[in-house]
């Protein structure tokens, strides 16, 4: 039915979305391609994994605690790797190298912990109940991604538009040293953004591995390639292109693997990728919002 691979399609895509959000984030702030950031997504799900299981966690303690654990975990190697980078004014392809390097040895480190096999959180986690509705099915794991990335969302746009720290962080974005000029700490702002970019990856890993019931060390390097379509296709640190264009993505995956085949949405994205760049190459939505504000 179509209308339940649309809404399989939008709740997919918005985790998608989520994701994105904090890979935008990061780049339109800092400026920098953080590919350890498919870590924190993983280690989210790790996280999660490890609170339910060993101490009987419940789903709703188990999410934030893997959203914080995996947010303090990006401030940690942003110091380790990236710090020292800014602070010379390193070009982009500098910190692409370096971060490349940590994430290979990140994802091996993390398969050597707990293997290659696939683990599944506890069946008990979350009901199994669905709310059907004019035919349409919805699971309790599904109302959890969409609502977990709706307040996240909103808060983070809260948090952006609303507050000095908000007002802060865009104005890093735009001009750090003019920033800094202004008596603005842009070294705690870096650690700030950081956390919420791994959070928010965290805050992912945790909602996909509960959708598919699967989680593995190397589901993070699965989803770059979605994060990456999503903010060149949404735009460059647009961080309301980056919300769009996740949920678009999900819904052409569902529909892809629905009524053509399951093996081609990697290349659905791809192709997309190539032709957003061939004839928009700034992203549908232009200029980054976190410069135009």
């Amino acid at each position: 039915m179509l209308s339940q691979q649309l809404v399989n399609g939008v709740l997919l895509g918005a985790t998608y979305a989520l994701f994105a959000l904090g890979f935008t984030l990061m780049f339109g702030v800092l400026r920098v391609i953080n590919l350890t950031y498919g870590f924190y997504f993983s280690a989210g799900a790790f996280i999660a994994l490890f609170a339910t299981r060993q101490w009987g966690f419940s789903i709703w303690l188990a999410l934030p605690l893997a959203a914080i654990g995996s947010g303090l975990i990006a401030v940690l190697l942003d110091w380790l790797l990236l710090t020292r980078l800014r602070a010379k004014g390193a070009p982009e392809l500098a910190s692409l190298m370096v971060t490349l390097g940590a994430v290979l040895a990140l994802y091996s480190a993390m398969t050597l912990l707990f293997g290659p096999d696939i683990r599944r959180l506890p069946p008990d986690v979350i009901g199994a109940d669905a709310l059907v509705f004019a035919g349409i099915r919805v699971t309790q794991a599904q109302f959890l991604v969409v609502g977990t990335t709706a307040v996240l969302v909103l808060a983070l746009v809260a948090l952006m538009r609303g507050t000095r720290l908000g007002v802060g962080i865009r104005a890093m974005a735009e001009r750090p040293d003019a920033a800094e000029l202004m008596g603005i700490d842009t070294a705690r702002l870096a650690a700030l953004v950081s956390f919420l970019s791994g959070f928010l990856a965290g805050a992912g890993g945790v909602l996909i591995g509960l959708n598919f019931n699967a989680i593995q060390p190397y589901m993070g390097e699965q989803m770059m390639l979605r994060g990456f379509v999503v903010i060149i296709v949404g735009g460059l640190g647009d961080l309301r292109g980056a919300l769009i264009a996740g949920l678009l993505l999900g819904v052409i995956e569902v529909l892809t693997a629905g009524y053509l085949d399951s093996g081609l949405k990697e290349a659905v994205a791809f192709a997309i990728l190539v032709a957003v760049l061939w004839t928009r190459p700034s992203g549908l939505f232009g200029q980054a919002v976190l410069r135009r504000a």
